[in-house]
């Protein structure tokens, strides 16, 4: 039923557009609760969730093992700060990203930080210690976070960077093969040799960082080939290639790494985050010992990078994820997702695409302006299902419910979807 005058709901968001500046965006939703697949609001409401705080809850809210492994640390210690005193909970996280590691064989190491943003932009600061090189080479459709040499590499001016200038410097883009918009991969590789003749040096570029789905981009899915074709180009010239896994990694298509669809690609560093905190505030970098050790000690670092919460809820939830059960489950998520988003784009004709990896996918309007979506993102919070809209237009629903998500629950979210759309 629709939120009325006066509920809970309504005295809350009065008092968050009196004390929460304006810059946040502002939800109808309402949290006093979540569980698995669902959040209760504050006035008893029940909502099935297809956002998981943007991607953050692949293993479901308050996940049993999580909530366990998270209480057992905060009967220990709470805060030490890793550059003060070493804990082991931040150790085994490093040693699990080691064994879990897309990037190649020998030793790998991790640092961990607090957002994606921040290990996006940590990546960096290792491939230019690594390398000499101060260049960044990034793609249309990037997300890659809001600080400031993380916003300079996204690709979205409003709402992420109108205003915001002047931005960082040595950052160059390129078109990222989509194929729904015409783009190849073959004109993608084209436009990037063409970038190295015309904008940028290649021998002055310390890394690329790509998405392998593109997340607030619009899920846009690299094709099979491009990866391997980018990761080639870039050892001709020496450029390290960073695989930033934020939204698209632990699990979320299925493999642990969306990279290891790509047959034949080993990144040089991989970004993480989002949900291997399981909920709670965790990213990372990963890569090999020779590349991440390249910063001197000092380096590298902050008050609150790798949280000992975090690293037991990451503990947990790598454990969880790892598990080929867990992963073949997911892979079977996405396999019914994809058969009933196909059936009702074959119903729906304003739906132009349904694209992804695994159980992450995501279908593009037609119109090219974010009424459309937005229109079927409030119907189906009326009908109790929170969904997201992104893509440079802002006409793209992507799907993201727990991977852990019931056969019910889901059916009952598709449903759902299925009558915000007027199928």
């Amino acid at each position: 039923m629709p939120v009325t005058e006066g509920t809970h709901a309504q005295r809350i968001s009065a008092e968050r557009a009196r004390y929460v500046a304006a810059g946040m965006a502002t939800p109808r939703l309402v949290v006093a609760a979540a569980e698995g697949a669902r959040i209760t609001d504050v006035d008893g409401r029940s909502f099935i969730d297809f956002a998981g705080g943007i991607g953050c809850q692949n293993t479901g809210h308050r996940h049993a093992a999580v909530v366990e492994a998270v209480k057992e640390q905060a009967d220990r210690y709470l805060h030490q700060c890793f550059m003060v005193g070493t804990y082991e909970p931040y150790v085994e996280v490093c040693k699990r990203l080691a064994e879990l590691s897309p990037c190649g064989p020998g030793e790998q190491r991790s640092i961990l930080v607090n957002s994606g943003a921040e290990a996006v932009e940590n990546a960096v600061k290792i491939a230019r210690a690594a390398t000499g090189r101060p260049a960044v080479v990034v793609f249309d459709g990037a997300f890659h976070g809001r600080t400031l040499l993380a916003m300079t590499m996204t690709s979205k001016v409003k709402p992420y960077k109108a205003g915001f200038g002047p931005f960082a410097p040595e950052v160059y883009r390129a078109p990222v093969p989509y194929p729904h918009h015409g783009v190849s991969s073959d004109d993608a590789i084209a436009a990037l040799e063409h970038l190295f003749k015309a904008d940028v040096d290649p021998s002055t570029v310390a890394c690329v960082v790509l998405e392998p789905v593109q997340g607030e981009g619009g899920f846009v899915t690299m094709p099979a080939d491009y990866p391997a074709r980018l990761a080639e180009l870039c050892r001709a010239h020496g450029i390290l290639y960073v695989d930033d896994e934020v939204q698209s990694g632990v699990g979320r298509t299925g493999t642990m790494w969306a990279i290891e669809h790509y047959e034949g690609v080993e990144p040089d560093l991989l970004v993480s985050g989002k949900s291997i905190g399981g909920g709670l505030p965790l990213a990372g970098v990963t890569g090999r010992a020779e590349v991440m050790d390249a910063v001197a000690p000092g380096g590298l670092g902050g008050t609150f990078g790798g949280n000992p919460l975090s690293c037991a809820a990451a503990l947990a939830v790598l454990d969880v994820v790892s598990d080929e059960g867990f992963l073949a489950q997911a892979r079977e998520l996405g396999e019914t997702l994809r058969a009933r988003l196909d059936d009702i784009a074959s119903r729906v004709q304003d739906i132009g695409e349904v694209r992804g990896l695994g159980p992450m996918l995501a279908f593009e309007l037609a119109e090219r302006t974010p009424d459309r979506a937005k229109a079927v993102v409030d119907a189906a919070f009326e009908r109790g299902l929170v969904l997201l809209s992104c893509g440079l237009y802002g006409n793209v629903i992507r799907l993201l419910p727990p991977l852990t998500i019931s056969p019910d629950e889901l059916d009952e979210g598709l449903g759902i979807l299925e009558e915000s759309l007027g199928a």
